[in-house]
């Protein structure tokens, strides 16, 4: 048998990260076991679904790098498929027309909710002969009496019993199918053996058996995984900040990063905190999932995201920096080399977008000297040591990073002065107190040009401030 499982969102907002693990879980499982991932869009909910949503969709699987071996396949361009199971369940008797109005549902409802009783249709159009010129909708006959037992693959054997499943609508008024048919019959033509999908579709999951069971059609081996949660217990939502996968890579995370953080978000492989791609596939396992929710730590995803900049390509983590300073209207090419920046820079840094706001200083000029490292620094004793290594700096045939320190050294000896004296000026003159590496590092990759424009700046604030 080959594996084949499938990725079935609603194109009715963008991918949020529930949706990217379920994804990630099932397209490691086909991975794993040599199987095919299937992309299906569930898009009969017409008022909802947008062409939008579809996209931001795409673009997140893409960025995640979750390729799939078949689809995007839409569920709006497979009706005939739908309407030909309904035919089949109307034939046998397995559904019926209800043109129940929506007052009487409301009463029925009602009543039952007064005498604490599980809310669900009374089956009071079964055995009627509604006709086919009024207003209908389609209900599946739920078996009467008997229990729906399977194997959920990450919580063990479940039942549940038929007299408390009612009779669902299968297709509406307007026509079109409803949720639990169309899932039926699609993991059917599509021949998927594993659904693995979030723990909010497990009452679902008795109805769609009794639905395949209906149809004739194989029953899937079925996984729930178990949501996800915000740090203060509640379900995952906006408040919590970002949820939507694109945000992610707005707010400057590396796609493997997120990868990584959503596999241990729910399952586990001892101790171990970094998987490679290549890793997730050889190590994933669905008897790996935990039962219980998980908790998304922003904390712990910023310092993953951190072991990928440190560790990844300096040349590629420069190429995904170069968009976030341009969204700070900073051309990286008006400036020292980026990677050299990003070497420089990125144990500091725990996004992208952080690495960009660390590393402006490279780029462009302090617009003032307000933090309180200038403050402390740039003070009326700290003219002679800035006159005096700026000049020597201005005179270096090589700007290179020795002889920039010679130059520091040099200016420490001829004032006969402590090395904070010399260095601690010079820094905040060219960064304003921004995080930076070595001294010396710093001012060769600003350069000679902006080093001594900085210095001169600086010397003109201590001036004015002593004048003030």
């Amino acid at each position: 048998m080959t594996i084949r499982t499938r990725f079935a969102p609603s194109p009715t907002g963008f991918l949020h990260v529930g949706g990217a693990r379920t994804a990630l879980f099932s397209w490691l499982y086909a991975r794993r076991h040599g199987g095919q991932f299937v992309l299906r869009i569930e898009d009969t909910d017409l008022e909802r679904s947008t062409r939008e949503s579809v996209n931001a969709i795409l673009e997140g699987m893409t960025w995640l790098g979750l390729e799939y071996d078949e689809g995007p396949l839409y569920q709006t361009e497979r009706f005939e498929h739908y309407d030909a199971a309904i035919d089949k369940l109307l034939e046998n008797g397995q559904a019926y027309r209800c043109n129940c109005s929506k007052e009487r549902l409301d009463e029925i409802r009602d009543e039952q909710m007064r005498n604490k009783q599980k809310p669900r249709y009374d089956g009071h159009c079964r055995e009627a002969q509604v006709s086919t010129d009024e207003p209908h909708v389609i209900r599946f006959r739920n078996p009467d009496d008997g229990d729906v037992c399977f194997t959920d693959l990450v919580r063990g054997e479940l039942a549940f019993s038929n007299n408390e499943l009612d009779d669902l609508i299968i297709r509406r008024t307007d026509g079109s199918p409803t949720y639990n048919l169309t899932v039926v019959v699609d993991d059917a033509d599509m021949e998927i053996t594993h659904v693995i999908r979030g723990d909010d579709h497990l009452n679902n999951t008795p109805r769609q058996i009794n639905m395949l069971r209906a149809l004739e059609l194989p029953v899937p081996e079925y996984a729930h995984v178990p949501m996800i949660l915000g740090d203060d217990g509640a379900r995952l939502s906006k408040r919590h900040g970002a949820v939507s996968v694109m945000q992610y890579m707005e707010n400057g995370y590396l796609p493997e990063a997120l990868l990584n953080y959503l596999v241990r978000l729910g399952w586990s492989h001892g101790d171990q905190e970094i998987f490679s791609l290549d890793e997730m596939v050889q190590l994933f396992s669905v008897e790996g999932i935990n039962r219980a929710a998980s908790s998304f730590n922003t904390e712990k995803l910023n310092w993953l995201n951190q072991q990928y900049i440190k560790d990844n390509d300096p040349a590629r983590v420069a190429r995904l920096l170069s968009g976030h300073l341009g969204k700070r209207d900073i051309d990286p090419a008006m400036g020292p080399d980026l990677v050299a920046v990003v070497e420089a820079q990125r144990e500091r840094a725990t996004t992208l977008e952080e690495l960009a706001d660390i590393s402006l200083f490279y780029y462009s000029d302090p617009e003032s000297y307000s933090s309180k490292a200038s403050a402390k620094a740039l003070k009326p004793a700290a003219l002679e040591p800035l006159r005096m290594a700026g000049e020597q700096l201005a005179k270096l045939e090589n700007w290179e990073r020795e002889a920039i320190h010679a130059v520091i050294k040099s200016t420490v000896e001829k004032l006969d002065t402590g090395f904070g004296k010399v260095a601690m000026p010079l820094r905040a003159a060219v960064t304003d107190g921004a995080p930076s590496p070595e001294l010396d590092l710093t001012l060769f990759l600003i350069g000679r040009g902006a080093v001594i424009r900085r210095i001169d700046n600086a010397i003109a604030h201590i001036e004015a401030m002593g004048e003030a």
